[in-house]
């Protein structure tokens, strides 16, 4: 049993808060609408590992429709602590809701924060809530920031229980490599917790308050990675069972109970995943004190990405079919439309229906018919032998060599292309996440034109240059001969064909599996390699993505897929 962390993960303690957020409205400091924000507990942990004391300026006088720049009206505020106040606001110019951070120009962590804020708009990674401006202007320092009004806390989200093994793997999968890019660049969030994981309606999980959280409440650590980690670890253990992982209650959860230390998820709830449970208790760790069946701990973000990777991938659950009812026929299909319905339990007499052409006028059609066919036969027969009799005259040799030079005209003509089935197919994110809109990926070989797999939003067409593309792999079922792929996207679209080996054991994990033999742009594209092509596992690998008018963002969205022979 491993021992109970004392790294920097919140701990909620709300009694020095609750004064201060009593009036806050409903709804949270970074744009989830809808949810009174709890993100008030005093970091005692983290004070621990150093911070500011709070701010000795009271908060400004601000209400509802006060404008900054005269630009940004404010609607609602939603947080009030030490010094500091959050809103709902409108960004008039560009009619949008934003988020806006206020606090007074000579508090004590102003200079801070616009360095927080200014260092974290620079990152520009779609995976962060966005920092939108920074400014110092009469006195006031102020930040905006995205609001999400689409997006739903993960707090929200546990409320309802803890979360499926699929969902689970996602958001920690997402929330590492998102927290490993930041990391690369020097940034750390240090108050990682429910409030600040997202996750929006596409499914997609996102994190806010990169470094601008901890410098609002002046918040520091002398391992931000180990910090961020242990984070990580906590919210996937709450995600598995929906207690948090240390004898304090925090964000609407239980705690574990006391003087038991850190038990493993599995053993905290019944049905829990294995490997996550592992997982989560190799981010958790303290000083490598661990249960002798786990591995070791992961300190950062990049070597929980490394450790979630050699996972072996869980899929997302079969969607469940209902059985429709059974056909029921109406009154007017059974014939009996105006009549009176018969009693219950009274035996209907069924009337047998009358022979088939017993009238004059069915005798004289059969008669008709049946001339009609005399006739023809005779026409056929005296056709056939005048056809016979024309071909006798004509010398064997003659013959024989006619049918030769048709039978080779014959055998020369090329077969026709068939069809070749699809048997499944997966997402493919190798440089991401490892995940890129699963539950759709099967509507690209539906045979149905208005549905379609589309890829996560980028900032721009070569993926926000975070990773040089996002595909599908297709699963032929076996090796077959591959002659043509094609491939219907909305808006103009680069894409690589990509096969693994016919001796792959299975389907390639990575890219290098793949080797490209063909490629092309457009709205439908025929991808036909130059060499003959024999493969099970084929990649559809897009390279430069479109802007779709719909929404304004750059996405690959794939229609239809075709594997011919």
């Amino acid at each position: 049993m491993a021992e109970r962390s004392t790294a920097a993960v919140d701990v909620a303690d709300n009694s020095d808060d609750q004064s201060l957020t009593a009036q806050a409205d409903q709804s949270t400091a970074d744009g989830v609408a809808k949810n009174r924000e709890q993100d008030t507990d005093s970091d005692a942990a983290q004070e621990n590992a150093g911070t500011d004391g709070p701010g000795k300026t009271p908060p400004l006088e601000l209400h509802s429709g006060h404008k900054l720049a005269r630009r940004y009206r404010l609607e609602e505020c939603v947080t009030r602590l030490d010094g500091f106040s959050s809103w709902r606001a409108v960004d008039e110019k560009l009619r949008r809701a934003v988020g806006v951070h206020i606090l007074p120009a000579d508090h004590s962590r102003a200079r801070s924060v616009l360095a927080a804020a200014r260092s974290s708009a620079l990152l520009g990674d779609p995976r962060f809530v966005q920092v939108l401006d920074a400014v110092e202007e009469d006195d006031v320092v102020y930040v905006v920031h995205e609001w999400l009004p689409d997006a739903t806390e993960l707090t929200a989200l546990l409320a309802a229980g803890p979360l499926e093994a699929y969902d689970a793997y996602q958001m920690v999968s997402q929330i590492s490599s998102a927290m490993a890019a930041a990391h690369r660049e020097g940034l750390a969030h240090l108050r990682l917790n429910p409030n600040a994981v997202l996750r929006t309606s596409t499914g997609q999980w996102r994190i806010r308050g990169l470094t601008v959280n901890a410098a609002l409440r002046g918040v520091s650590s002398d391992a931000p990675q180990r910090t961020d980690t242990e984070s990580i670890g906590a919210l996937l253990y709450a995600a598995l069972t929906q207690r948090w992982p240390y004898e304090s209650d925090a964000y609407g959860m239980s705690g574990l109970p006391k003087d038991i230390g850190l038990i493993p998820p599995d053993q905290v709830r019944a049905g829990v995943h294995r490997g996550l449970s592992e997982l989560a208790m190799r981010a958790l760790v303290n000083d490598g004190a661990t249960a002798s069946r786990h591995e070791s701990p992961c300190t950062t973000p990049e070597e929980l990405v490394k450790a979630i990777g050699e996972m072996p991938r869980i899929r997302p659950p079969e969607p469940a079919f209902t059985t429709p009812p059974e056909y029921q026929r109406t009154t007017y299909q059974q014939g009996t439309y105006g009549r009176p319905a018969p009693h219950p339990g009274a035996t209907q007499p069924v009337q047998a229906p009358p022979p088939p052409l017993q009238s004059r006028t069915g005798k004289a059609l059969k008669w008709a018919v049946s001339a009609l066919l005399i006739a023809a036969l005779g026409l056929g027969s005296w056709q056939l032998a005048d056809a016979l009799m024309e071909q006798g005259g004509k010398a064997d040799d003659t013959n024989k060599t006619h049918t030769t030079d048709e039978d080779d005209k014959s055998s020369s003509t090329p077969e026709p292309a068939r069809p070749i089935t699809i048997t499944s197919a997966d997402d493919f994110d190798p440089m991401g996440d490892g995940s890129e809109k699963p539950a759709d990926v099967a509507k690209v070989y539906d045979d149905a034109p208005g549905t379609y797999w589309q890829t996560d939003f980028y900032l721009s067409s070569d993926f926000g240059r975070l990773k040089p593309g996002v595909g599908v792999v297709l699963d032929l079922g076996k090796v077959q001969e591959v002659g043509e792929v094609t491939v219907s996207f909305v808006g103009d679209t680069s894409v690589e064909l990509r096969a693994a080996s016919s001796n792959a054991g299975g389907q390639p994990a990575s890219l290098d599996g793949f080797a490209k033999v063909a490629q092309g742009s457009g709205n439908s594209v025929a991808l036909k390699p130059e060499e003959a092509l024999k493969s099970r596992y084929l990649l559809v690998w897009l390279t430069e993505l479109p802007v779709q008018a719909d929404d304004g963002k750059w996405r690959g969205r794939v229609v239809d897929v075709k594997v011919s022979s």
